[in-house]
């Protein structure tokens, strides 16, 4: 397998819960908590902007409602992203991707970008996250750009090649595996449920990594450790010291 880089430890969409997700201020807590390595959902604003949100609607984690990539980044801008989660973070805003990477680079930390389209802008999306991660990142080590829509992660690789890319994966669909080789995934990140020791050696022996999500239970980080997976996504950032 190819040089692997990043740590085994990543924090779910910067904090887990204990922060309003994707947030510059779920970053710096996850990092507080000794995090070095952060997982996030990006997706365009209707005018083209890459910003951070899981939810293909505003109406859960702002203050805002409808399709989030229905809207221009200057209506974007203006939501509050953080008083659904609790009064301390009252006002914090949607970051876009290019304040992330600021955050990232300058505090030598990496990142795991799962690339999240609003339906019927997969390629597209994927063609853009992928266009401004290797701009912005260039000179640092890349994000790995996950995906699982495999039309997203087409468009990052027919953009960006050199970008790391992983399929993302709730099931063991029929193609999976064959579609992870096509796009020249370098790891899978599966549902923690899905790893067992044959799926494990089946990935190892193409030469990609087994990633895990989301893994909230010591009990079930200590079975994939003893599997050898790479790498652990987690919410728990106050329950697991990342190695």
């Amino acid at each position: 397998m190819a040089d692997w880089v990043y740590p085994r430890w990543i924090a779910h969409r910067g904090a887990g819960k204990l922060a309003p997700e994707n947030t510059l201020a779920a970053f710096r807590l996850g990092a507080e908590h000794g995090y070095r390595m952060f997982e996030c959902d990006a997706k365009l604003s209707a005018d083209g902007v890459v910003f951070l949100m899981h939810d293909a609607t505003l109406d859960r984690t702002t203050n805002g409602t409808g399709v989030g990539g229905d809207q221009p980044w200057s209506a974007l801008a203006q939501l509050d992203a953080g008083g659904w989660h609790s009064r301390r973070y009252a006002g914090e805003p949607l970051p876009t991707l290019q304040a992330l990477a600021r955050w990232c680079i300058a505090n030598g930390h990496f990142f795991n970008i799962e690339i999240k389209p609003t339906p019927g802008t997969e390629q597209r999306t994927g063609e853009e996250v992928a266009r401004r991660a290797a701009e912005w990142w260039a000179g640092h080590v890349p994000p790995l750009l996950t995906s699982f829509r495999p039309e997203a992660l087409l468009g990052a690789m027919t953009t960006a090649p050199h970008l790391p890319r992983g399929l993302l994966v709730d099931t063991f669909w029929d193609g999976w595996f064959d579609y992870a080789r096509k796009l020249q995934c370098v790891a899978v990140v599966a549902n923690q449920n899905l790893w067992d020791a044959a799926s494990v050696k089946q990935v190892h022996d193409a030469g990609m990594r087994c990633l895990s999500y989301t893994v909230n239970d010591e009990w079930s980080a200590q079975r994939l450790l003893q599997l050898g997976t790479d790498g652990i996504i987690t919410d728990r950032v106050d329950l697991f010291p990342p190695a």
